[in-house]
């Protein structure tokens, strides 16, 4: 990821997680969390089991986000050097000493730290960067599943008129080939709860539509004709016949360098216990069994699916 991909993704995290942006540019943002975000991000279990147990008003940490650390570091030093070439008048800069001056004897001596304005934690978010990864990690868990609805592209002029919209079943799976060297795929499968039909490339579909999580007006939800568990079998089903189309060769050369690699470790190992003394020969079994285990998880061929998120998107129309 790029400086500017990093910063739009910042962005819709703390749009999702309503956090209060207090000053944004290109390259960095001002933020004081949500409770939701602080509960992620900052690892303060103690103080929000306290907040929990009292009931208490929480006070959330305020952040200082950088997405691009060179052009804001060199945006600060250019004001730094600006506000240093404009001149200080004498005069006001006397009135001020006088009037510290006059408080401190109404006053007494105030503690520093308490006029100092309060410090602002910096973080620079890179890819690779561990509060980033926080912010993936969080976005992951709370965004596996989404319940969407497609905004129309324009409002009837008939008050009383309705739309029908029909929920499909948005799945994004991916299949690993894995042996000795591994590959991934990632297909994205959409099951209409009406009508059963299954489309690939569903993702490229809702890409046509602006999406949102309120139920727009004058809208009505067809219903449902099959279960989830019914629209996640078709998915598999599709998937299924999808990948029996692929040439799988690989997994022949594979399991031809697992036979290669057994016969050479076989080789070595099994002289020793033929020719090795009793008492170490349970020993140098199990090292060898071991052996077996490790070369059988590196060669042998498989290929597994799993589902990475889904959701129900709610579209116009009857499908």
């Amino acid at each position: 990821m790029n400086e500017k991909q990093v910063h739009k993704f910042v962005n819709r995290y703390l749009e999702a997680t309503e956090c209060s942006i207090l000053e944004k540019s290109p390259n960095h943002f001002t933020v004081k969390l949500s409770p939701h975000a602080d509960r992620e991000l900052t690892n303060r279990p103690y103080y929000w089991s306290f907040v929990d147990r009292v009931g208490a008003e929480p006070e959330t940490m305020t952040f200082l986000f950088v997405t691009d650390k060179n052009k804001y570091d060199a945006a600060e030093e250019l004001k730094k050097n600006e506000a240093a070439a404009i001149p200080q008048d004498p005069a006001i800069t006397s009135q001020d000493a006088a009037a510290n001056a006059a408080l401190g004897r109404s006053l007494g001596f105030v503690h520093g730290s308490l006029a100092a304005p309060a410090r602002v934690p910096r973080e620079d978010l890179y890819f690779g960067a561990r509060k980033l990864d926080m912010l993936f990690d969080a976005a992951k868990a709370k965004g596996s599943f989404v319940y969407l609805f497609q905004e129309p592209d324009k409002r009837s002029s008939n008050p009383f008129s309705s739309t029908p919209y029909t929920a499909w079943l948005g799945v994004n799976m991916r299949v690993e080939f894995a042996c000795d060297r591994k590959r991934e795929e990632i297909h994205c499968y959409g099951v209409s709860l009406a009508t059963g039909q299954c489309v690939e490339l569903f993702y490229d579909r809702l890409l046509n539509h602006k999406l949102t999580p309120r139920l727009p007006a004058n809208i009505h939800i067809t219903k449902n004709g099959i279960s989830f568990n019914k629209a996640l079998g078709i998915v598999e089903q599709a998937l299924e016949r999808k990948l029996r189309s692929y040439d799988y060769s690989w997994a022949e050369s594979a399991s031809a360098r697992l036979e290669e690699e057994l016969e050479r470790i076989s080789g070595y190992y099994e002289p020793l216990i033929k020719n090795g003394l009793e008492e170490n020969k349970p020993a140098i079994r199990e090292q060898f069994e071991q052996r077996q285990s490790e070369i059988r998880w590196q060669y042998e061929p498989r290929v597994t699916a799993s589902a990475i998120n889904c959701g129900i998107f709610h579209l116009e129309g009857i499908d």
